[in-house]
């Protein structure tokens, strides 16, 4: 006689066990109608799933939080059953559901077309339309084995062989008479899929990832709710293409990479323009927070990586090089190290902490040739790194005012919509359960301080250390991983610092706060880029302003305004070329300068300049110094601007 518990808090007691689908069925028929799937006890189950015991139990419609998932994992089944109809031979290997969507591997001969796709997607909505009802069976492994290898599926066999241990059941999908491996839950039927999903692009894949494994096929879709929440995402994809930053850095003349130097990256002038200007503006901020900045070196021994644990625990990532007197060093992956090499000079007493030591640290990790992606993931970059040394005491007031510092920086750049992610101990970790505790207590309490909601992810820890992660929400609703705050007091024990307390006793173990908040500086670059679309507020833009001339009469008069306007401490250049205005004003709008200033005669015997945005928007004439003023009072807001400090 189960009794079951609903979302709501009211229960439901009957005679004998039920299904979920039953279930929904007793609560109402349109929620039946409307079933996916159940969560059991927290767990997602089909709604054939017979709930026999006492149970907190929810019905799963496409409003539910969990549905996405369940339609995108069935999107990728009804896509294979397609590709394996249209093109008899192929094996599927596996499909899972991902962010945004979902993707198939398969092993063909033969290459899908673009072509191909839209075939595919034709016979997916008539595999929908067909309603087919899908059902869960258990097999036996060895029956599994046996079945797949007679229809020539040999991926599904080595799956079965590698995952499914000797003497356990295979859980087995069908849906008319298609079939496959899989541990669910599914939709109840391949109606109940909504036609709100596209096939988006093809490309190569590895079987298991495996660069020695065989190549395999892997074609690529998204899938949501309804019409309208696809239209939403192709549209964001539209714009993610239009703003990609390595489209625009190109454009735009920021930066380039070359095969000479895979991940790393070759700043052009007004790529590093911008560059510099991030870290005038992040020195500003930390200087006015208390900071202080170190450098330390980017080579470093064995022995050092050995105490810190990266060697163990961080190893494959690192660049290593051995010297002719037999000397192992690392480029450093991390920054740490040298900063608490840096704390250990010199007898430090309470009255030093909370010690806040900052580093634009560049760092060298190996990311596979097949990762690197742009300014968004490389092998060599910068980070704007700090490591705070306090007292337990002092521990929770300074994460208070790291995340309150980080969210205000953010502020900055027209980053309003910041997730904040909490991630606690790994199963691969040093460092106590004790000490663990302390550790996570003191991030979870400053957020509950500062009243700030929070996600949960259990394990995702450093080895060291819990840490929180910021993630911004840009122009078009991209979501990106950038600031962190780690906790530690694992690497403060391994080092053996220390400083003196109040009673004299000089063993006392400071805890180290791991704190970026751009991240990698080459990473925040990219996304800014993608966020503002190249077109950087006046403070940031490479060139801030260009002076135009109308006839060569007036060459030496934009000279002078050039001048005058560098000595306000502007970023301005001129444009001399024979050509109609016209044309250059429409050159430099690509270029996304935010102020264009033409001149003509009228404007140099009035010592004034014609002022255009870079949106097209005529400001009129103005005198020099009501530009500057313009400029000004454009950025006054921003306390800690560096154009702003320059030019007032």
């Amino acid at each position: 006689m189960p009794q079951v518990t609903l979302p709501d808090g009211s229960s439901r007691q009957f005679e004998q066990p039920i299904t979920v689908h039953d279930l929904a069925a007793d609560i109402g028929a349109g929620l039946a109608k409307a079933a996916l799937a159940g969560k059991v006890d927290g767990q997602m189950v089909d709604t054939s799933y017979l709930i026999s015991e006492d149970a907190e139990v929810a019905i799963i419609t496409t409003k539910s939080d969990e549905a996405l998932e369940l339609i995108r994992h069935d999107a990728a089944h009804v896509m294979a059953q397609a590709v394996q109809e249209l093109f008899p031979g192929t094996q599927v290997t596996i499909g899972p559901a991902i962010e945004d969507g979902f993707y198939y591997d398969f092993a063909r001969e033969e290459p899908f077309s673009p072509d191909d796709l839209q075939k595919i997607e034709d016979r997916m909505r008539e595999i929908v339309g067909r309603d087919l009802p899908i059902n869960r069976e258990v097999w036996d492994r060895e029956q599994a084995m046996a079945t797949f290898r007679d229809i020539g599926e040999d991926y599904k066999v080595q799956i079965i062989e590698d995952i499914i241990p000797q003497g356990e059941e295979v859980s087995v999908y069908r849906q008319g008479d298609w079939f496959d491996v899989c541990r669910g839950p599914h939709l109840p039927s391949t109606g109940k899929l909504p036609k709100a999903f596209k096939l988006t692009k093809l490309a190569g894949a590895y079987w298991r990832g495996d660069s020695n494994n065989e190549m395999l096929q892997r074609i690529y879709g998204t899938a949501w709710r309804d019409k309208k929440e696809l239209k939403a995402y192709l549209h964001r994809l539209e714009e993610a293409q239009k703003r990609d930053h390595r489209k625009l850095g190109r454009r735009l003349d920021l930066f380039h990479f070359s095969d000479d130097a895979p991940g790393s990256v070759f700043w052009h002038p007004k790529g590093w323009t911008l560059f510099l200007e991030l870290l005038a503006y992040m020195r500003k901020r930390q200087e006015e927070a208390g900071y202080v900045e170190v450098n330390t070196p980017d080579v470093m021994d064995r022995s050092l990586w050995e105490t810190s644990g990266h060697w163990f625990n961080y190893g494959e990532n690192m660049f290593t090089t051995e010297t002719e007197d037999g000397g192992m060093y690392a480029l450093k992956p991390m920054n740490c190290p040298g900063s608490v090499s840096m704390f250990a000079q010199g007898l430090k007493s309470y009255r030093d902490l909370p010690l806040r030591m900052a580093e634009f640290g560049k760092v060298h990790r190996y990311e596979p040739s097949g990762a690197l992606f742009g300014l968004m993931r490389v092998r060599h970059f910068t980070q704007d790194d700090a490591h705070i040394y306090c007292t337990e005491e002092q521990m929770e007031r300074e994460c208070i005012d790291v995340i309150a510092l980080v969210l205000d920086i953010y502020k900055d750049f027209g980053f309003e919509d910041v997730v904040i992610k909490l991630s606690t101990r790994p199963e691969k970790r040093i460092g106590s359960d004790e000490i663990w505790d302390k550790l996570e207590g003191a991030l979870s309490n400053a957020l509950e301080v500062m009243g700030l909601d929070y996600i949960l992810y259990p394990g995702e820890g450093a080895f060291y250390g819990p840490k929180l992660e910021f993630v911004l929400r840009d122009a078009i609703g991209r979501d990106w991983q950038c600031g962190t705050l780690q906790v530690d007091m694992n690497l403060p024990e391994r080092f053996d610092i220390s400083y003196v307390d109040q009673s004299g006793d000089r063993s006392k173990r400071p805890v180290m706060l791991h704190r970026a908040l751009f991240g990698s500086l080459e990473r925040f670059i990219g996304i800014l880029i993608e966020h503002y679309e190249g077109k950087f507020p006046v403070w940031l833009a490479p060139v801030q302003a260009v002076v135009l001339n109308i006839s060569d009469k007036q060459a030496d008069y934009v000279g002078e305004v050039e001048q005058r306007l560098k000595s306000g401490g502007f970023r301005v250049a001129s444009d001399l070329r024979n050509e109609k205005v016209g044309f250059k004003i429409r050159e430099h709008t690509l270029q996304a300068v935010p102020y264009l200033l033409v001149v003509g005669d009228r404007e140099m015997e009035n010592n004034e300049v014609a002022v255009r945005t870079q949106s097209g928007e005529d400001l009129g004439t103005m005198s020099i110094d009501d530009f500057i003023a313009h400029v000004q009072n454009e950025t006054e807001a921003r306390p800690s601007d560096p154009v702003a400090s320059k030019v007032a």
